[in-house]
């Protein structure tokens, strides 16, 4: 492990070292060549095998998927989630891959990338498949006379990670918005939920709490409901975010956005973290960003347990100077069984 002083590194003691992982179970046996013949059969979707998920992701790290295939509409969706889970089939469902970090031991199973970008708008009604960017939600509402989306310029992700999340950005969030979500429930059917039932909150939703994956459920779309306005005036805003965005965040570089939520009380993460003289640490191909010191910029050749290291390393460090206990915003996703790993351990990522 490797570390850059800073102010305030009397707070940077080196770890102890992790302790040895419990060995890794065997992995579910999975026909993928089977299965990604099926897939095509069936659905008419292409699934490619043992495929690289980095460049899926914002923070560009990561592990393969022993299958992987895109859905580029509600039926497509519908279908491979139904088809994963009649088979038993671990199932992860990928947007932007704003939020997460994937890792370097890969994904088991069936990763479905969303890619569903149909949108429409119905009077003061925004209605937006999974896989729409937020931040073309926010640019689209703004030329049709609509408030209340401008936030989503800020948000990486997609709507279906963002209602997921309860996103939010510049004094406002999903939840503020949100009228209903189409979700994919458990048993395999949709419906039409509305926002009140969904437990929104700090970015939080009843989504989260579904540890099962075989009964977890799915964001497949949302009715955002909107407040009219100029759409000149809705530009000005926008414009505004995109000018505090370019000052105050690292954009261009690979990160996941925010790594851990604002404490409830006090300071925010990033006040903390740079506070504690944080930014710029470094733990192999991870660093914290000198730039917003919530966030942490993965280099090239960078791996996932790097940028995992680093979050714990500074969540330690947090806890020890500030007693408080920071909590993750950002999702570690795929295999980290057995996770703290030793620092020798690649996870299995190539050398």
């Amino acid at each position: 492990m490797t570390r850059r002083a800073g102010p305030g590194d009397e707070s940077l003691d080196e770890p102890a070292a992790p302790p040895t992982p419990t060995p890794l179970p065997a992995p579910p046996s999975i026909d993928s060549l089977a299965l990604q013949v099926e897939l095509a059969r069936r659905l008419g979707v292409r699934a490619d095998r043992d495929a690289p998920l980095a460049n899926l992701t914002t923070m560009r790290v990561g592990g393969r998927a022993d299958l992987l295939a895109t859905a580029r509409n509600g039926f497509e969706l519908r279908g491979l989630v139904r088809f994963a889970r009649s088979r038993g089939l671990p199932l992860l469902v990928l947007g932007r891959g704003s939020n997460v970090v994937v890792s370097d031991r890969g994904v088991r199973g069936l990763v479905v990338h969303v890619r569903a970008e149909q949108t429409r708008v119905d009077g003061d009604r925004y209605v937006a498949a999974a896989g729409v960017p937020m931040a073309r939600a926010a640019t689209e509402t703004q030329k049709a006379g609509l408030s209340g989306l401008e936030f989503g310029l800020a948000i990486p992700g997609t709507v279906g990670g963002a209602v997921w999340a309860n996103a939010g950005a510049h004094g406002s969030d999903v939840a503020a918005i949100l009228e209903s979500a189409d979700v994919l429930l458990a048993d395999g059917s949709e419906a039409r939920v509305l926002a009140a039932e969904l437990g929104l909150a700090y970015r939080d939703s009843r989504f989260k709490h579904q540890v099962d994956p075989a009964t977890r459920e799915i964001v497949a779309g949302a009715t955002f409901r909107l407040t009219p306005a100029p759409a000149d005036v809705i530009r000005e805003r926008l414009d505004d975010i995109r000018r505090w965005r370019q000052a105050h965040q690292p954009l261009g570089l690979p990160s996941a956005g925010s790594v851990f939520r604002n404490p409830d009380d006090g300071p925010a993460a990033g006040l903390l973290i740079d506070r504690a003289g944080l930014k710029g640490f470094r733990i192999g191909g991870a660093t914290v960003s000198q730039k917003h010191a919530n966030f942490i910029i993965s280099e090239k050749g960078g791996l996932a347990a790097d940028v995992r290291r680093l979050a714990d390393a500074v969540r330690a460090t947090i806890r020890a100077t500030d007693g408080i206990d920071l909590r993750f915003e950002v999702e570690f996703i795929g295999d980290w069984t057995g996770w703290p790993w030793p620092a020798d351990d690649t996870g299995g990522a190539p050398a």
